[in-house]
């Protein structure tokens, strides 16, 4: 029977060794949490909610690893490294800042410069060939042509039954 007792007594101390709460964060550690909570988004959720906003098991439990991680001493860029490595890119409300975003960003930019670029490499040519055409100068045919003097004489004729 004093067996019994023992044994229980030291499952209720272990029991309430493991279930005893951590020591309180301080105010700085709290805020620290605050901050990297606003940070994360929670990954259930149909609208873009920081865990600090979402009241499911989930984001509770991610808030909780925050708070575990803050009290061991880790700075943010660790904590978010942590849910980048667990969750992926999609996690975080801040993604990290990459090449692959600027030029995303800069692809339409370039298309539409060597558009621009290629429309006038097109157009150029005809303008010029345009401005090089040259419109024929009227000058007094030669009066040697036999042909052009017949002609002369039937216009003046016909100019002359009218």
């Amino acid at each position: 029977m004093k067996r019994l007792r023992v044994s229980i007594f030291g499952s209720l101390l272990l029991g309430a060794a493991l279930a005893a709460p951590t020591s309180p964060l301080t105010p700085a550690q709290q805020a620290q949490v605050q901050r990297v909570g606003t940070g994360v988004r929670c990954p259930i959720c149909r609208d873009v909610l920081p865990i600090t906003e979402s009241g499911n098991d989930i984001s509770k439990q991610m808030l909780s690893q925050i708070s575990d991680q803050v009290q061991a001493g880790q700075s943010d860029a660790q904590i978010y490294s942590y849910f980048r490595e667990r969750y992926g890119n999609r996690v975080l409300l801040r993604p990290p800042d990459d090449s692959s975003g600027l030029l995303l960003w800069a692809i339409p930019g370039l298309a539409l410069l060597l558009g621009a670029f290629g429309l006038g490499r097109y157009l150029r040519p005809r303008a010029a060939m345009a401005a090089t055409v040259q419109t024929p100068i009227q000058t007094e045919p030669d009066a040697d042509d036999p042909y052009l003097a017949e002609i002369r004489a039937r216009v003046r004729r016909e100019r002359g039954k009218l």
